[in-house]
């Protein structure tokens, strides 16, 4: 960072709200109160450690455009100290550099400690050592791990006091967390599970971070932490606040649901979310809404927990690249201002609520002075309703928010906000057999494992949560007279490679359902000594319920089937084990450990398991976010310059047929200009020259806007407008289609309706050509001649960027 630049966002850092004087920050039966004055806030999730650096500062720009006040982020214990007493906190776990800059663009900050936190992140973001704390009983009233996780809670309030981060130093943290959902397993614990909660609460208290504290999913949480919900409708399910004194918080507002290996994206429109949050601030008097997530990321490394992608909430307001995901972004901005403009009722009138119909109902919040503001919720299907003496229409499952308990400046399920369509573009095919180099991963024998047991060890406890891959292996004679036999795994880790004296006779693989690896397929053997080498693999350690120090992974029973039924279990014999691979080892993905390897030419390498590939690429020019297309290969790990971008898992495919993902996130902070080093482990087998590489961007705009549309709220305009804005330094360069009139389908699919206007096109490409934006006012003169007098009218606009 250059000297100017640290200067001019150390000035932003001072002059921020005046934070440098110090906010006072409590709370009443309304809201959170910030220096004497309720407020309104809308929050954000966006993990650290789920981006970098390089890109906090943009996620940040475009979350308060989105209309947010606050960054919302977990605290992720195994990423600070991944060995017992050694703490980071560099790079993408700056932690305090991430809170600065939140601080630096006038933004907020709710910082939740945990530091349990689940959030799919491995191991629920305990580190991996606190397992084998003697005695210890996570999150329970257990001295042992009391002692362990006051003491990093600890860790981390001091050193955001060292920093001057909380709100009542200046800084931007205005509420923390302790725990996180634990009434989902609290009864687990028996008496342990309420006296924790109280230890916990009194624990985070007595730190003294001068902000408040909360714990979500905790009706009982005791006095002063707040209670606060998570899930999908807590305008619905919310049980309320456990004290009058206490404010509707919803801290985590689930933005869809997280995507598993195996199974279809869970998607969640603009209209669903912005129903939920109107329903949680009229229906519960919400004054905190906090998406999760608003930013989700990349699963970098090995982080994810079991069965998790390496994408993360890719279709949350911004993806996972950090671009503008439309329209839920831009509907979402549109509610918070409709909120925000009615804040002085909402914060400080007196409600009141009635029926308007069956699954129709009113919620009117009214000052002293007269400000009043409604929302008229909608349940069913489209309704016509009065209201005030004045007749509103609703649509199906829809709320309107009334300005003055008049004019609706937002309903739910109408949106405004333009749309885009995110392509990805290949710059590079990786495609030529030169440009590849192949090493094969060796399948271990009884003769070369140093490590040797009886029976099967637990793979968790044994590999130490250092590699994915453990290794059993086992001597066999078999005779002739034996005949065909089979052999019989089970296994409660992921998949299973099944190798027979170093060939590859079979895979399984579990799923994120509960469904667990078996094998059961007849063998090959031959006469004589036989190695049989089983590699237990883990996608991810497991991140949610209760005990997780207790739960165990790998191989469980292993038996071999002869003729008449007849089984010789091999469970109990003596096993020898090899931890990892050996390219792990070796640190094959580094430029120096690539060095030491004895790479092959490809030819006779592809589709053959468990083989590493590398190669190298020059960096796409520009900015936009770049990717690598993995289509056609199979499992395994990938590695830009020494740093892994994550697992991959191309093969399992979903109910529809598609990978759960094939396009892998490259941070342009992990690449250089040229002479980039790429490293796979391709577990399945694959073609390496299948791989291209490619750009992110949002090529397609649309937007369609009636005449008879509310105005904006964000823009304060007083007609009705299609709003073009492209992103990335992109401008618009083409109108694909354009007509004023009654245009038919949507910004995918659309035709000219029965009314056009033949000037739609020309006077769009007027306002927009060579434009970054543009805006056109939905109005007949605008068009020349009505053509057709006495319909309502739309403009559909869909453009091209580049």
């Amino acid at each position: 960072m250059g000297l100017m630049k640290v200067v001019v966002v150390a000035l932003m850092w001072v002059m921020v709200a005046g934070r440098v004087r110090g906010e006072e920050v409590t709370y009443d039966g309304r809201a959170l109160i910030i220096n004497g004055t309720r407020r309104i806030l809308f929050s954000g999730s966006i993990h650290y450690p789920r981006s970098t650096p390089q890109m906090w500062p943009s996620l940040m720009a475009k979350a308060k455009q989105g209309g947010l006040d606050v960054i919302q982020t977990y605290v992720f214990w195994n990423a600070h100290e991944p060995e017992q007493g050694q703490y980071n906190f560099k790079g993408r776990f700056d932690l305090a550099r991430f809170i600065k800059e939140a601080g630096a663009q006038g933004l907020y900050v709710s910082l939740r400690i945990g530091p349990f936190i689940n959030s799919e992140w491995k191991y629920g973001g305990f580190p991996f050592w606190l397992r084998d704390v003697p005695g210890i009983v996570f999150r329970s009233d257990n001295e042992p791990f009391k002692f362990h996780m006051e003491k990093f809670v600890t860790v981390i309030v001091n050193l955001m006091k060292a920093e001057r981060l909380f709100a009542s130093q200046g800084g931007p943290i205005i509420i923390s967390q302790i725990e996180n959902e634990y009434q989902n397993v609290e009864a687990a614990f028996g008496e342990k599970g309420p006296s924790y909660v109280r230890w916990a609460a009194s624990m985070a208290v007595g730190l003294q971070t001068g902000v408040p504290w909360m714990m979500c999913k905790q009706d009982d949480a005791p006095d002063p932490v707040i209670n606060a919900c998570n899930g999908l409708r807590c305008g619905q399910t919310f049980a309320g606040p456990n004290s009058p004194k206490k404010p509707s918080l919803w801290a985590e507002n689930w933005t869809s649901r997280y995507q598993v290996y195996g199974e279809d994206p869970r998607p969640r429109s603009p209209t669903d979310l912005a129903f939920a949050v109107a329903s949680f601030v009229a229906r519960k008097h919400g004054s905190f809404v906090n998406y999760y997530m608003y930013h989700g990321g990349t699963n970098f490394g090995k982080s994810a927990s079991s069965y998790i992608p390496t994408s993360y909430y890719d279709q949350a307001p911004l993806d996972e690249y950090g671009l503008i995901w439309l329209p839920t972004w831009g509907h979402l901005r549109e509610l918070h201002a409709a909120i925000k403009q009615s804040r002085k009722p909402l914060l400080s009138g007196t409600y009141t609520n009635y029926s308007l119909g069956h699954l129709q109902e009113a919620h009117v919040f009214r000052t002293n002075s007269g400000r009043c503001a409604a929302f008229l919720v909608n349940f069913g299907s489209k309704a016509r309703l009065q209201f005030l003496n004045a007749t509103y229409n609703l649509p199906a499952q829809s709320i309107s928010i009334l300005q003055d308990c008049k004019k609706v400046t937002f309903n739910t399920a109408k949106v405004n906000a333009q749309y885009g369509e995110r392509s990805a573009n290949p710059v590079q095919y990786l495609n030529q057999n030169q440009q590849w180099r192949a090493f094969a991963e060796e399948v271990p024998s009884t003769k070369q494992n140093s490590l040797v047991a009886e029976g099967l060890l637990e793979q968790m406890s044994t590999t130490k949560d250092v590699t994915d891959y453990l290794w059993y292996t086992i001597s066999y004679n078999h005779s002739q007279n034996d005949g065909q036999q089979t052999l019989h795994v089970d296994s409660l880790a992921h998949v299973l490679h099944v190798f027979l004296n170093g060939e590859i006779v079979g895979t399984i693989h579990g799923s994120h359902n509960g469904a667990k690896p078996v094998f059961e397929n007849p063998i090959p053997f031959r006469e004589g000594q036989n190695d049989i080498s089983l590699l237990s693999v883990m996608v991810g350690i497991p991140s949610s319920g209760a005990h997780l120090e207790k739960r165990i992974a790998g191989l469980r029973h292993v038996r071999v089937q002869g003729m008449q039924n007849s089984m010789q279990d091999l469970t109990y014999n003596q096993w020898h084990y090899q931890v990892g691979l050996v390219g792990e080892k070796m640190l094959i993905y580094t430029r120096k450990g690539s060095k030491q390897a004895r790479w092959k030419h490809l030819l006779g390498y592809t589709n053959k398991p468990l083989t590493w590939y590398k190669t190298r690429f020059d960096t796409p020019q520009g900015t936009d976010p770049v990717v690598l297309n993995l289509r056609n290969m199979g499992k395994g790990e990938v590695w830009i310059n020494g740093q892994s971008i994550g697992r991959y898992w191309v093969s399992f495919t979903t109910p529809s047929g598609q990978p759960s993902q094939s396009l892998y996130h490259i941070p342009r902070s992990f690449l250089k200009p040229t002479s980039n080093l790429l490293v796979l482990l391709e577990e399945m087998g694959g073609d390496p020259r299948s791989i291209t590489v490619e750009t992110i961007s949002v090529g397609r705009v649309c937007g369609k806007v009636s005449e008879s549309h509310h105005p904006s709220v964000v823009y304060k305009s007083k007609k009705p407008r299609v709003r073009l804005e492209c992103q990335q330094r992109r401008k618009i360069t083409s109108i694909e289609f354009a007509s004023f009139g009654t245009p038919v389908g949507n910004c995918s699919s659309y035709a000219l309706g029965s009314c056009h206007s033949v000037a739609s096109k020309a006077v769009v490409e007027k306002a927009c050509l060579g434009m970054k934006k543009c805006s056109v006012p939905v109005i007949t003169s605008r068009f020349g001649d009505d053509p057709c007098p006495g319909i309502t009218k739309s403009l559909l606009v869909v453009a091209n960027c580049s």
